[in-house]
């Protein structure tokens, strides 16, 4: 842990997980290929707010969190660098979205003057147009890389048929048969994820929500929680169960790396996705440690923030935080691996070995050989892959 005072912020790279959204998600438990549904108003107001939390802790000057150097009011795309999973309905890419107009609202001193004097104000008060980087599921599997990898769905068959969720199966027993008669057929193992569709309907449906038993939603909760936690993590750091934050390390990485370089720009890179990667970013750096309540499912419109800052001894120093959902009222600072703070240099040497950087190493890791672009890639002589000793 670096003990120096630090002297303000260089930057944050952030994880947000999207709003509420319509529809029930579909998730295959057997692969958990899944489909987006599409952001709801209640859910673009999520996200709004907490982009508007987000620019009050980082773009107000007066605030201790203050991002040294970075445009307050109108913003300077060359300091942001935002990009969201597009894949099905959209509920991530737009999700960004709306975090972005909560970070950067409209304002008047949104205005371009033109050759001939005109001064031209953008539409909808001064609305800011920020770009999104949108990753298509077909373009590369880093925002989705538990999708179409057979490595994980032989985890996912282990855990299945095995003895953890035999005996959580067991203990669920009681209230999956209490929960029957609201299911509207829905298939109600404990393997089938029905806590999602219980939630949709309590939160969307009036009259659900008139009849259903709230214990009954928290019962759901909690035993999603258990499933969701030990899918997503592993008995070792670099297991297949933690990759959904396996393929997003090298960007985190690369993005706080950039923000120590003299000629960097970016001050604030956002990445919008799911709760997986949450999951798995909590295990690996043994923040459920010394947390334990942050274990399971993030709620809609949570948020992790790698702070970076300069020590005034000259060190790069990188603080974990999170915020989950409208539960918590602002970030709250976590531990990795037992410690307030790592230098940069440390959170990359504990977290390298862990990381898959490249769809290359994906296809490899996954024992995928065509989709996802891994037909391109001969693998023909890989022992591993066909199996030949």
């Amino acid at each position: 842990m670096a003990n120096a005072t630090s002297v303000g912020l260089i930057g944050i790279v952030l994880l947000a997980r999207h709003g509420d959204r319509s529809g029930v998600l579909f998730q295959n438990y057997t692969t958990y290929d899944s489909t987006q549904g599409y952001l709801t108003p209640y859910g673009a107001s999520q996200e709004y707010d907490l982009g508007s939390y987000l620019r009050e802790t980082y773009l107000n000057s007066a605030s201790s969190s203050y991002i040294q150097g970075i445009a307050t009011d109108v913003a300077d795309v060359d300091q942001l660098f935002i990009r969201a999973d597009a894949g099905g309905g959209d509920v991530t890419l737009d999700s960004a979205y709306a975090l972005l107009q909560g970070l950067y609202p409209p304002t008047t001193e949104s205005q371009i003057t033109l050759a001939n004097g005109t001064t031209v104000e953008a539409p909808l008060g001064g609305y800011q147009y920020i770009p999104v980087e949108s990753l298509e599921f077909w373009q590369a599997p880093s925002l989705t890389s538990w999708m179409d990898c057979f490595y994980f769905q032989d985890h996912l068959a282990r855990l299945n048929t095995g003895t953890v969720f035999e005996n959580l199966t067991a203990q669920a027993a009681p209230f999956l048969q209490a929960v029957q008669p609201y299911l509207n057929g829905v298939n109600g193992s404990f393997l089938n994820i029905i806590y999602d569709y219980l939630n949709v309907q309590y939160t969307h449906n009036a009259t659900f929500y008139n009849s259903f038993p709230e214990t009954l939603l928290q019962q759901a909760r909690y035993f999603a929680d258990l499933h969701e936690q030990n899918v997503f993590t592993d008995s070792v750091n670099n297991g297949i169960g933690q990759i959904a934050i396996r393929t997003l390390w090298p960007e985190i990485f690369w993005s706080l790396g950039n923000m120590t370089l003299p000629n960097n720009t970016v001050k604030l890179a956002l990445t919008e996705v799911d709760y997986k990667p949450f999951i798995s970013l909590f295990s690996v750096t043994d923040a459920t440690l010394t947390n334990p309540e942050i274990s399971g499912i993030a709620d809609y419109a949570s948020a992790v923030a790698f702070e970076l800052s300069l020590s005034s001894a000259g060190d790069y120093i990188v603080a974990l935080k999170f915020k989950n959902g409208t539960n918590d009222a602002e970030l709250k600072p976590l531990q990795m691996f037992g410690q307030n703070n790592l230098t940069l240099p440390q959170l990359i040497q504990q977290l390298d070995s862990t990381t898959i950087n490249s769809t290359n190493n994906w296809c490899f890791s996954c024992n995928q050989t065509v989709l996802r672009g891994c037909s391109v890639f001969n693998f023909s002589n890989d022992p591993f892959i066909n199996g030949v000793n």
